[in-house]
């Protein structure tokens, strides 16, 4: 009954919205009037409010019964609230709290989504991605049979293309260096090998990448530039192997826009390789 006058009161106040009233209940130490509130401003999708009631509520119920969901409940407020950082740090602590929760699956998957949320364009630093990838696996080897299986192998498929566009674009940009300064120093080669080392690194790595036939172009055009940018004593064994990655480029792209490139590499290399 008491519980009922409560919700029934708390009800009423929120939909006021009187900052006045909030500070009020927030100074208040009545852990279950906080925790009833919480749970209202939560229902209504006023994330922030119970995000600020829910901090202070989690550090009060420790050891009683609403611990777990206080907790949970937290970790999906700050979710809903783009707070993915915190989200992902509270499911954690949910997780390592309660193996066994109630909620410890879902928590375990929601690391995940929250690092994956926060996971940056291919262009800026990728931790948080490696981050989100190892919370997926972690999700799929403690719940192999999870409903949410497909989902987690569906975001670390898209992670993964993450990464990979991430070394394609590092690739592209020592490649662009290379023949950025337009004459023969060692600059010049280091960049087009460096080129070479991070594309040949990535199909290593993720050898059915959608994105290996551009990989494939630039060690391509880099082995080319490189030996047409060599001192004399390199010269000949460079273009060789220039003329070499042409022929494989074309076995294994035959249908490629590219296909005419690699054979005017191959003729130019020709005047350099062939034994008269």
């Amino acid at each position: 009954m008491k519980k009922t006058i409560i919700i029934i009161f708390l009800t009423a106040l929120l939909f006021t919205g009187c900052a006045n009233e909030f500070n009020r209940l927030y100074k208040s130490r009545d852990v279950s009037y906080k925790y009833e509130a919480a749970k209202q401003y939560f229902a209504l999708g006023k994330y922030q409010q119970a995000v600020t009631l829910l901090e202070d509520v989690v550090t009060s119920q420790k050891g009683r019964q609403n611990a777990q969901e206080s907790l949970y409940m937290l970790g999906i407020a700050l979710y809903n609230n783009r707070d993915y950082e915190s989200a992902s740090v509270t499911f954690k602590k949910y997780f390592t709290n309660y193996p066994k929760g109630y909620f410890a699956e879902q928590a375990c998957f929601n690391i995940g989504e929250s690092l994956f949320e926060s996971a940056p364009e291919p262009r800026l630093d990728q931790t948080p991605t490696i981050g989100a990838i190892t919370a997926y696996q972690n999700f799929l080897d403690y719940y192999p049979d999870s409903h949410y299986r497909q989902d987690a192998q569906n975001r670390l498929f898209e992670l993964q293309d993450k990464l990979v566009m991430k070394e394609l674009l590092s690739a592209q940009l020592y490649y662009n260096l290379g023949g950025y300064f337009g004459n023969i120093n060692s600059s010049t080669e280091s960049n087009y090998e460096s080129c070479i080392i991070t594309a040949q690194n990535a199909l290593k790595t993720y050898p059915y990448s959608e994105l290996r036939e551009q990989f494939s172009e630039l060690i391509m055009k880099s082995k080319y530039n490189l030996a047409k940018n060599s001192s004399e004593e390199k010269r000949v064994d460079r273009y060789r192997d220039a003329e070499d990655e042409c022929y494989a480029f074309i076995n294994e792209f035959p249908e490629s826009d590219n296909v005419k490139l690699a054979q005017e590499y191959i003729d130019k290399c020709k005047k350099f390789t062939r034994v008269e």
